[in-house]
C-alpha cells in the first residue's frame, strides 16, 4: 500500500486536521517506509502530490505541517486554506 493510501485511510478517521507526526504516529507499522524519518517523507508525498495535482489532489494543507482530506474541507472547525 502507498504512504498516501495510508495517510488517506488516517485522516478519515478524524474530520480535524492532523499535524505529520500525529498521521505518522497513527499510521504507525501501515506506512511502507523504512526510513528513520517517516515523517519527512509523510511530508514531503504529501506537498508533492498537492503540487502536482493542486485542486485535484485528495489532500489539503491546512496550515504548515498540517493536513487533512480536501473533501473536509469546511467542514472542519477552524477555517482550512489549501
Amino acid at each position: 500500500m502507498s504512504t498516501l493510501k495510508v495517510v488517506e485511510e488516517v485522516l478519515r478517521t478524524t474530520p480535524e486536521p492532523l499535524v505529520v507526526k500525529q498521521i505518522v504516529e497513527i499510521a504507525g507499522e501501515r506506512l511502507p517506509t523504512k526510513s528513520k524519518t517517516p515523517d519527512t517523507v509523510v511530508a514531503r508525498d504529501l506537498a508533492m502530490d498537492i503540487k502536482k495535482n493542486g485542486e485535484q489532489s485528495r489532500f489539503a494543507r491546512t496550515s504548515p505541517g498540517r493536513y487533512t482530506l480536501r473533501e473536509y474541507v469546511g467542514s472542519a472547525p477552524a477555517a482550512i486554506a489549501s
